[in-house]
């Protein structure tokens, strides 16, 4: 059985909450990544940080990236799976919520991310063509 685990990225990162936007794209330039899990002061998951939202949702909307926090830009119910899930647990979880990106805990503690990348070196061309038709299909919005 693969696992979560197995095909995750190792090395994510938290970003604190009450870290500024500045500092999450420093860290994602470090890291080489393109999104964070968000933690609370207890180190708990509350959301998830992208490139995309520190550009749409701060910078073209006129805000200093300085000023505003990575907690700030948390919306809605952060989404994970155990390190132990099978794979077609973690397909299913990514689809059900149109997700590209989702962190990996195990005891509580953020282990890893599995992103698109992680899934298309794991995945047969048939599994990732559903996938890909699943999570990038429209809601119904023209």
């Amino acid at each position: 059985m693969t696992t979560a685990g197995d095909i995750m990225h190792r090395g994510a990162q938290w970003i604190p909450a009450h870290e500024t936007l500045d500092r999450a794209a420093q860290l994602m330039r470090e890291l080489n990544v393109g999104a964070l899990p968000i933690s609370d002061e207890n180190e708990r998951l509350c959301g998830i940080l992208t490139d995309r939202d520190i550009v749409v949702g701060c910078v073209a909307m006129g805000h200093d990236p300085a000023q505003v926090t990575a907690g700030e830009m948390a919306k809605g119910t952060p989404r994970w799976i155990a390190a132990d899930a099978d794979i077609d647990d973690v397909l299913h979880e990514m689809q059900t919520h149109q997700i590209r990106r989702l962190p990996v805990i195990d005891d509580k503690r953020l282990v890893g991310m599995i992103s698109e990348a992680d899934l298309a070196h794991h995945l047969t061309e048939d599994q990732m063509a559903t996938w890909t038709g699943t999570v990038y299909a429209r809601s119904g919005e023209n």
